[in-house]
């Protein structure tokens, strides 16, 4: 569904991003230059297993520590919009994630270590954070697989075009467990080979990847602007997409509607998957004939829930710098002609539009623009 009476669009204040390049700007530098973050790691961290593509952060691994070894990471990202000003009634918190602390329930059940215990749970992870930071209690937490970035920012733009909120905290993290990387190695589509987002090959793979950011959306203040949310939920298949690519392109039409005439590239889910990758990447050619669209997990992983907050920190990195990474890990034949395997000037373009998709033909869009 689209948002008309809250489309108008409000202002991103302020926003950046921790993936295992560094924060949005160097993240973006180096997907210039193709860098993959991605690295062979075991499966089940410390109990082994095949070797699969993920990327952790610098120093920490699979296996969580207490207190969860992301903490100290995610609270340095997060500096800039600590303290008792948010978590307030006119200034709330969102968090979103599809994992939380599954890492310390994970260990908790591995070791019998009751320590892991109170940070296991999504309240008790965000809990934790809320505490770190020094937010009030008014945070507001969201989860819905991979497009679970996009509903706290739809949740943050309705509070403040009804009025209710002067500034909005958007926050995300997703940080990989033996749980995760195992449950997809199981899906086998994290296997042995690297992801190649939107590349026609034999088989598939998608890499995971540790990521978190934020967003402080606001109505008055900020250089770029997001609007047109649309969520659309297939409600088909607990993992699949409808096969005609319907989802995809309910999803897509108002965000097409509401950018008539204007000149876009595409920030696409692109984990790596054929089915998925073929078919988003079909929709796209069709709401936005021409634009070019690239796709980053295929160097940071599948940074999961959080995908749509991170990847929005560097989309807004690559709007102020004038260019745009291509596909990284992707090469020629691609579904389509408009994939941009290379970097390119989007200088000349109006906007980005941001898609993710999620399990169980979940899809969420918004379009980000210069304010």
């Amino acid at each position: 569904m689209a948002f008309p009476s809250e489309n108008s669009a409000v202002r991103l204040a302020a926003c950046d991003c921790l993936t295992p390049l560094g924060d949005a700007t160097a993240t973006h530098a180096a997907l210039l230059r193709a860098e993959r973050a991605l690295q062979s790691t075991p499966v089940l961290g410390r109990e082994g297993g095949d070797a699969v593509p993920m990327a952790l952060l610098p120093g920490r691994a699979l296996d969580e520590a207490n207190p969860p070894a992301w903490l100290h990471a995610l609270g340095t990202l997060l500096a800039p919009v600590a303290g008792p000003d948010w978590g307030t009634a006119r200034r709330p918190v969102c968090v979103t994630s599809s994992n939380f602390g599954v890492g310390s329930l994970y260990a908790l059940r591995r070791t019998g270590e009751a320590v892991h215990a109170a940070h296991g749970t999504p309240h008790g992870s965000v809990e934790l954070v809320r505490r770190a930071l020094g937010w009030g209690e008014n945070v507001a937490i969201f989860s819905h697989a991979c497009v679970s970035a996009h509903l706290g920012l739809v949740h943050a733009s309705r509070l403040l075009a009804a009025g209710a909120a002067e500034e909005v905290l958007v926050v995300s993290y997703d940080f990989l467990s033996p749980f995760v990387a195992g449950g997809f190695h199981a899906l086998k589509i994290l296997n042995v080979d690297l992801p190649a987002p939107y590349q026609d090959r034999a088989a598939g793979s998608i890499g995971l990847g540790d990521g978190a950011a934020y967003a402080v959306l606001a109505r008055e203040r900020g250089d770029f602007a997001i609007g047109a949310h649309s969520l659309h939920n297939e409600m088909f298949h607990f993992t699949a997409n409808k096969p005609d690519g319907s989802g995809f392109a309910a999803a897509l039409a108002p965000l097409a509607a509401a950018a008539a005439g204007r000149r876009l590239w595409v920030k696409g889910h692109g984990t790596g998957t054929l089915e998925a990758g073929r078919l988003e990447s079909a929709a796209v050619a069709q709401a936005f004939p021409g634009a070019p669209l690239v796709g980053w997990k295929g160097s940071l992983g599948h940074t999961l829930g959080s995908c749509g907050l991170v990847e929005l920190a560097i989309a807004a990195a690559a709007l102020r710098a004038g260019r745009t990474p291509g596909t990284v890990g992707s090469a020629s034949p691609a579904f389509t002609d408009t994939v941009a395997l290379a970097p390119f000037d989007n200088s000349g373009f109006d906007g980005v539009v941001c898609a993710s998709n999620a399990f169980g033909g979940a899809h969420a869009a918004f379009l980000l623009s210069h304010a």
